[in-house]
């Protein structure tokens, strides 16, 4: 390999289609370590409903990003980028591979080609339209969104109330459409990435997620959201496997109908996932029954 050249091999995919293990047996074949861009895993209360890696899988392969954060900290995509180059650069004078896994779209397209540069807006509109969504709903403020900026409506992932709510107080904020400061000239990295796929037909994809749910259930799940539940309000909180939780312990919901909710909402999520991913057409996708020597030929044949 050439010195002069660094890669990063970034491995994406839906949830629960097995990206921790394939990142682990990569880290060792490359000798190399790992950049977590999971952004539920960043938190270190938050390790049975995320399906963080083990403590046996952390042990097998140096990692970064996981469990460095709590739920109480202020932490932002900008930050993650920031601090996950810096973690890169002092990697890439040791190795000239490293690994990145994670199934956070944005986060892995901060790390892999910037991000988007938004203008700061006042807190009082993100006020605002959080207070709407709560007394309107979110086809409401889908609805205004389409209106204001019909670009980013049919772009964006629009059942996600967050997505919704940035996109409209960037355009509520300073006059102009969400999607004007979208991709504009990235910054240039100085590093190669080789972005590998992992994938499979949606039943076995919902298959997967619906056992690794009733698995979370087993390792103590419930027992996990319980020990959160003052704290249930924090954003970091408001994710798929905790506020169906919380509904439960509220006496809204019975458990059964959470643990059912929980499987529903993260089918739902695995769909966003691939439909954010897919946008790279660099991606080369493999199946998640694809032997591990075969992603390896692939990646040896674009690394010069």
């Amino acid at each position: 390999m050439n010195s002069k050249n660094k890669y990063l091999i970034s491995l994406i995919g839906p949830t629960a289609i097995g990206k921790t293990a394939l990142s682990i047996k990569l880290a060792n074949h490359f000798d190399t370590e790992i950049l977590s861009a999971d952004s539920r895993q960043f938190f270190k209360e938050m390790q049975i409903g995320t399906a963080a890696p083990t403590p046996e899988e952390l042990a097998a392969a140096k990692h970064h990003f996981i469990h460095h954060k709590s739920i109480k900290d202020n932490y932002n995509v900008g930050a993650f980028e920031k601090d996950a180059i810096n973690t890169l650069n002092t990697l890439f004078k040791t190795h000239d591979t490293v690994i990145m896994v994670g199934g956070s779209g944005l986060y892995v397209d901060a790390v892999n080609k910037g991000l988007d540069d938004f203008p700061e807006v006042e807190s009082s509109i993100r006020e605002a339209l959080n207070n709407d969504l709560e007394t309107k709903g979110l086809s409401h403020l889908q609805k205004q969104l389409e209106q204001l900026d019909s670009v980013a409506y049919n772009t964006i992932a629009i059942d996600n109330p967050h997505r919704v709510i940035r996109a409209l107080e960037i355009c509520i904020g300073t006059g102009k459409p969400y999607s004007s400061f979208l991709n504009k000239e990235k910054i240039k990295r100085h590093f190669k990435t080789i972005a590998i796929g992992l994938t499979a037909e949606r039943e076995a994809i919902y298959n997967r997620i619906n056992k690794r749910v009733d698995i979370m259930m087993q390792e103590g799940l419930l027992e996990e959201v319980k020990s959160l539940v003052s704290f249930k309000n924090l954003n970091a909180l408001n994710t798929v496997g905790y506020k169906e939780l919380f509904n439960y312990l509220d006496g809204e919901w019975t458990l059964d109908f959470a643990i059912s909710e929980i499987k529903k909402n993260t089918r739902r999520f695995a769909k966003r996932q691939l439909t954010w991913f897919k946008k790279n057409e660099e991606t080369l996708w493999f199946d998640f029954t694809t032997p591990m020597e075969d992603i390896i030929n692939h990646i040896n044949q674009n690394i010069s």
